[in-house]
């Protein structure tokens, strides 16, 4: 006898304003069409702006952009803009504007872009972009508000010089975020007072790369170092240094942990609130180098080594 088929079932049918659910390309679309989803309702996933691991992996600022998306309070930096079409104007990036607005074109013609923002797609790179695109297009005085990147976003690299400097200038208040005659509405000014008791003290280090000293509280400073290594190697040198007891910045130092962000870590110091960020440029100076000679060593990792490797691995951090 033969086999008995299964009568064909129906997809559910979708209530008023419900989404389809995303299925495998080659089903039945659950909106009931009768296609395939990809021929369907999977058509519209193709414009989804995919997750990015390293987004600033072009630029010579990486580490910079990472910190400004990242936790540096109050900053701006002038862009480089590429092309004839924006010949002349004038941009640039902030870490954050008025009503986490994700840019605005100020009266005067010049373009501010926001590194951190309510909404992402998944792409800070592509979410600058798109920004930048927009408000450079904008009317004088107009802030724009979050608009989803399509896929055929111009990358960043294609607007901004990726190898360009980055002359971060660290801000104690907002008031950049207005023009020289200081008018702004009555909602931006109590968003500037609400954002200028927020900003924690920041200091950029000098002696190395993208390290910022952080005052947190009255009593809790930090070191927030974004490393230039990729995370496997560094952690095996961060685990020498540690297991050797050099992980230290120094008296009044502690090692906390570390976090990812943007395709990097950022490694972070407890440090002595007490202590003035300036007191750490040459102790960073100092751990850059033993770091550099952990790097250099080729042996493979002894068994307290590999322990330590465990523990810094285990002490993931998160930003609040």
């Amino acid at each position: 006898m033969g086999r008995k088929q299964r009568p064909a079932t129906r997809p559910r049918q979708l209530a008023e304003g419900e989404n389809v659910p995303v299925v495998g390309g080659r089903e039945p679309c659950p909106c009931g069409s009768g296609r395939r989803y990809k021929a369907c309702h999977g058509r519209e996933q193709a414009d989804v702006v995919p997750l990015n691991p390293r987004p600033f992996a072009e630029f010579d600022a990486e580490l910079d952009l990472i910190a400004l998306h990242t936790f540096v309070p109050s900053a701006t930096a002038e862009l480089s803009l590429l092309g004839e079409k924006h010949e002349g104007a004038r941009a640039s990036i902030a870490t954050v504007l008025p009503l986490a607005a994700p840019a605005l074109r100020r009266s005067s013609g010049e373009v501010l872009v926001a590194a951190q923002t309510l909404n992402s797609s998944g792409d800070p790179s592509r979410d600058l972009a798109h920004s930048l695109e927009r408000a450079l297009e904008a009317e004088p005085g107009e802030t724009l508000a979050y608009d989803e990147p399509p896929a055929s976003t111009t990358p960043l690299a294609e607007l901004i010089d990726p190898k360009a400097a980055l002359d971060l200038r660290l801000h104690e208040t907002f008031e950049y975020w207005f023009e020289s005659d200081g008018q702004a509405s009555a909602e931006q000014s109590i968003s500037l007072e609400r954002a200028n008791a927020a900003i924690e003290p920041t200091l950029k280090l000098a002696s190395v790369d993208s390290a910022y000293w952080v005052r947190r509280s009255v009593d809790r400073c930090h070191l927030r170092w974004v490393m230039p290594y990729d995370e496997e190697p560094l952690l095996d040198a961060l685990a020498r240094l540690h297991a050797a007891d050099a992980l230290r910045l120094g008296e009044g130092s502690k090692y906390a942990g570390s976090l990812r962000a943007c395709g990097r870590l950022i490694v972070v110091w407890d440090l002595a609130v007490d202590t003035p960020g300036e007191h750490w440029e040459a102790p960073a100076a100092s751990l850059a180098e033993r770091l550099g000679n952990a790097f250099a060593a080729s042996a493979p990792l002894s068994s307290a080594e590999r322990r330590s490797r465990s523990g810094l691995t285990n002490r993931q951090l998160t930003l609040r």
